[in-house]
């Protein structure tokens, strides 16, 4: 099959979230790792950075995944949905999948997906796995699709978390309090692995955040509590901000073509 081919193949056989909405979504991680199982495992040989929230999971994503690759790390960065092109979702150092790794990778286990039936979302993941392993990375940036504690991608042990904002969003699976949907989100929370906490919500929903993280003696940080950023100016193409570390009490100058008011707590 063509790359087109491919990728309407993969519509035509399985559940799409953007598509048929909540029949797509599968409210355990079950078909995920029996993807990651019939693959080798490709996610345990792999280091992470897993990303939740509300909003901002994108940008921040973005943003960490680029502070990688600056600093000479390999980095992939998984992310969804896509605008144009399923490529978008898959890239190291910035560059996007190549069509015929998806053409390869339909291909040689067309068998296992016609087994197992994932849905889209699931299939992407365990493809990210394999392709960011087959590439040696050394560190992946994982965006969860949606939620948390039942998104694919929380198959992975990472080396640290980060909940971006906990909003309203997909009430008729989340839940329909800012507690309930922070408890979904908070499911990326692993036994002894720190978790960043972006934006302080209310006393209820950081409370929850800071029982859950005790509880698996997991190190918790606020990044308010760390940082303080405002904006400068702002154009077209670009915005300044000003980041003052209250650890050591000095301040420095961002530039960020990401443009918008909500980018300062992303930052």
């Amino acid at each position: 099959m063509t790359y087109n081919q491919t990728i309407e193949y993969l519509y035509s056989l399985l559940p799409v979230f953007h598509r048929e909405g909540k029949i797509a979504y599968k409210s355990d991680l079950s078909n995920t790792l029996e993807l990651c199982k019939r693959l080798g495992n490709p996610q345990n040989s792999l280091k992470f950075v897993h990303v939740a929230g509300t909003n901002g999971k994108g940008s921040s994503s973005h943003y960490l995944s680029s502070i990688l690759t600056q600093a000479g790390f390999k980095t992939g960065l998984y992310t969804s949905p896509h605008l144009v092109d399923y490529t978008e979702r898959f890239k190291i150092d910035g560059v996007e999948i190549s069509k015929k790794y998806i053409i390869d990778f339909v291909k040689k286990n067309d068998k296992i997906i016609n087994e197992i039936k994932p849905s889209f979302f699931e299939l992407s993941v365990a493809l990210a796995f394999k392709y960011f392993l087959d590439k040696k990375v050394d560190i992946v940036i994982l965006e969860t699709g949606l939620g948390g504690r039942l998104d694919s991608t929380n198959v992975i042990i990472p080396i640290v978390s980060l909940i971006t904002n906990i909003g309203f969003d997909h009430k008729d699976i989340l839940g329909n309090t800012l507690l309930e949907i922070g408890f979904e989100k908070a499911g990326i929370i692993k036994s002894n692995v720190p978790i960043v906490i972006s934006q302080k919500i209310n006393i209820e929903v950081d409370n929850q955040f800071k029982k859950i993280a005790e509880f698996k003696k997991a190190e918790i940080f606020f990044a308010e509590d760390y940082f303080e950023i405002e904006k400068i100016t702002e154009n077209f193409a670009h915005q300044e901000l000003i980041c003052k570390d209250n650890l050591i009490g000095e301040s420095f100058i961002l530039k960020t073509d990401l443009l918008g008011e909500y980018q300062t707590k992303n930052l």
